[in-house]
């Protein structure tokens, strides 16, 4: 049995940051972000970032978007603001 992906929020931030993003930026993103949900471990941890969860960081080249995001206990991922950076 195939395990379920990973629920994707949002900050505040980003969501805000989210809704200035252009149509193909968002296509990009939601590419990016069916990889995550796919597998939330894929992000290489962010070292010294002090959070807890860690704070983790995915970054896809071809799609120019890199992602900041930590993982809760329920495998719900989200992704953090402008100031730690959701970049298109």
């Amino acid at each position: 049995m195939a395990s379920r992906r990973a629920r994707i929020a949002f900050s505040d931030s980003a969501a805000k940051q989210l809704e200035e993003l252009s149509e193909g930026a968002v296509h990009a993103l939601d590419r990016t972000l069916v990889v995550i949900s796919v597998d939330p471990d894929i992000g290489e941890p962010i070292p010294g970032s002090g959070a807890e969860p860690p704070l983790r960081q995915y970054a896809d080249e071809i799609e120019e978007v890199r992602v900041l995001y930590f993982v809760t206990a329920l495998r719900t991922v989200v992704i953090c603001g402008p100031d730690l950076a959701l970049v298109v």
